[in-house]
């Protein structure tokens, strides 16, 4: 019987980002279809906009200005809802009302990781179902503490801590990295910090990174960082 291997995954992703939740479905669903393989993941943050201020911006007019046209911005729907829906996710894009600064959200997400197993997970998916499938503002602190809350850690010391600067700096200096190690997009799938797979893959795609990582680490050839997919 083969040694069973372990294959670690840091997703830098945005939780205002729709191809981010559509990777987050697809890659749990790729982990799931890999029962003979342990795969650890971890949620690193990227800004897609820091730009916008701590109260966030009208949806509407943030999206006219980003791409200038009521039709533009249906064609963008239009072409990732159907996806969304074979993943799952109902997207509900009319039910945004605020686009939000997200450093207050990957806060969280950062505490999260220092909590049981799985709960970082369930907080990341729980902000992008509350933004995305109920259009709630998740840069609202009651709703992020509300999110933590949901996912199993003390809402009352994530408001506590919402309330001051804490970590604020570490994640600002997460994101700078991930810019200097030139990602420009998310999300971005980093196994074993050493292969990247860019973008929201499909699951057999995702699938099969792993296997390869997997069996590398079994032959103990893994090897230099380089792009896949």
């Amino acid at each position: 019987m083969s040694e069973r291997q372990t294959v670690s995954i840091d997703v830098v992703s945005d939780v205002v980002c729709p191809w981010c939740y559509l990777g987050q479905k697809r890659l749990e669903k790729a982990a799931a279809s890999l029962p003979e393989i342990d795969v650890e993941i971890s949620w690193r943050p990227f800004q897609l906009d820091p730009t916008i201020p701590p109260e966030g911006k009208d949806r509407r007019q943030y999206m006219m200005a980003k791409f200038g046209s009521e039709e533009r911005i249906r064609q963008i729907h239009a072409r990732i809802e159907p996806l969304g829906e074979a993943e799952g996710i109902d997207f509900a894009f009319d039910a945004i009302k605020i686009s939000p600064n997200t450093i207050d959200a990957h806060r969280v997400i950062r505490w999260a990781a220092s909590a049981e197993s799985g709960v970082q997970n369930a907080v990341v998916k729980r902000l992008f179902s509350l933004y995305f499938e109920e259009g709630r503002n998740i840069g609202d602190r009651v709703v992020l503490a509300e999110a933590a809350r949901d996912a199993g850690m003390d809402a009352t010391v994530v408001e506590a801590m919402l309330a001051t600067d804490a970590d604020r700096e570490a994640v600002e200096t997460e994101v700078a990295t991930a810019s200097r190690m030139g990602i420009t997009g998310v999300p971005c799938f980093l196994l074993e910090n050493r292969y990247a797979v860019m973008g929201a893959q499909d699951t057999e795609t995702l699938a099969d990174a792993i296997r390869q990582v997997a069996a590398e680490k079994r032959r103990g050839e893994l090897g230099k960082a380089e792009a896949r997919a």
